[in-house]
């Protein structure tokens, strides 16, 4: 059995933290640092390198978005490390900055969403192995604002419906099960959302992160 994943959570309040803590560890995490200010995490993550960190956006010194910024910071540092950012508000803007131009190891989600233990376990194991993990909401929100004129406009219902989910980082399984339909019928329209983006020529991982992009950009 593989050793479980080791995380540093960054959190000002106390019991939320705790709260937290105890979920993750309930999830088969290991938490080998806790922090309650930006400054920490930091030093926390030089220190113990761990495989994620899962931050609150807003945290001491300023309560602004310095959770956010050290968690640029570390990123920048400590590339193989994936990125969990909690936040009390839908704030695209704060997804955005973090993502940049990959998309991969980063994770937003609502801190609502944490009371759906499987559901922040999943993102945290997702972002760990390199993938993304949006909050659905995030993904409504920005797929609201599509301009009539943009590439995606070409996409069907059901293609725009796979992307949607491909941005919260499902795999084809994954959103096949959401969806209610067969794998089969995920491969062909995700072929079709690569086809219709340019993308028919990329590798196939590639063209995940690029399909995800595009849209990230051209919604935001």
């Amino acid at each position: 059995m593989p050793d479980p994943l080791r995380l540093v959570v960054a959190e000002d309040h106390t019991l939320i933290r705790e709260g937290l803590v105890r979920i993750l560890r309930d999830q088969g995490f290991d938490v080998v640092g806790q922090a309650a200010d930006a400054p920490t995490l930091e030093e926390l993550a030089h220190e113990l390198r761990p495989d994620v960190i899962v931050v609150d956006v807003q945290m001491p010194p300023t309560q602004t978005d310095d959770g956010l910024r050290a968690a640029e910071r570390i990123r920048r540092a400590q590339p193989s490390v994936g990125v969990l950012v909690l936040s009390q508000y839908v704030e695209e803007h704060y997804a955005m900055e973090l993502i940049g131009e990959d998309p991969r190891g980063i994770g937003y989600l609502l801190k609502d969403r944490v009371a759906d233990v499987d559901a922040i376990g999943d993102a945290v194991r997702r972002v760990a192995a390199g993938g993304s993990a949006l909050d659905p909401e995030v993904v409504a929100q920005m797929f609201g604002r599509r301009r009539s004129g943009d590439v995606l406009a070409g996409l069907t219902p059901r293609e725009r419906d796979v992307l949607a989910l491909m941005a919260e980082g499902r795999s084809n399984i994954g959103i096949a099960d959401a969806l209610g339909v067969t794998g089969a019928a995920v491969e062909k329209h995700v072929t079709g959302i690569f086809s219709k983006l340019g993308l028919a020529k990329e590798p196939t991982e590639h063209r995940r992160v690029a399909a995800v992009l595009t849209f990230l950009r051209l919604s935001h």
